[in-house]
């Protein structure tokens, strides 16, 4: 009988047998150095929420709230490791400031434009 997860047997006919003597209790307790351990934690609601609306921009006010809610995800994260999304927390605050200079630049431009 074989097992579904397990491949055919080599051309010899069976499977390697472990070495004489090894029992199961003797499997190495800890990954070998260098092993990658994920990281695991929750990630930050606000961080979500700030690239979301750094994206979507909604009128140019989404941008100040990614602006908002990226500082206070990064200032939690700060204060809990277990927080995660560093990364989008930082990706809405540089939307929020490109959609903050995009709306001035508007402004500018339009009573530039109403004035002459």
């Amino acid at each position: 009988m074989t097992c579904m997860n397990m491949p055919p047997p080599p051309p010899g006919g069976s499977y390697p047998q472990p070495p004489r003597g090894w029992q199961p209790s003797q499997a190495p307790l800890r990954p070998p150095p260098g092993y990658y351990y994920p990281q695991h934690g929750r990630t930050s609601g606000l961080a979500i929420a700030s690239m979301v609306l750094g994206i979507v921009w909604v009128y140019w006010l989404g941008s100040i709230l990614a602006i908002i809610f990226g500082h206070v995800a990064i200032s939690q994260m700060r204060r809990d490791p277990n927080l995660r999304g560093k990364g989008m927390a930082i990706a809405g605050i540089v939307l929020g400031y490109v959609g903050v200079a995009i709306f001035v630049l508007a402004i500018l431009v339009a009573a530039g434009t109403s004035s002459s």
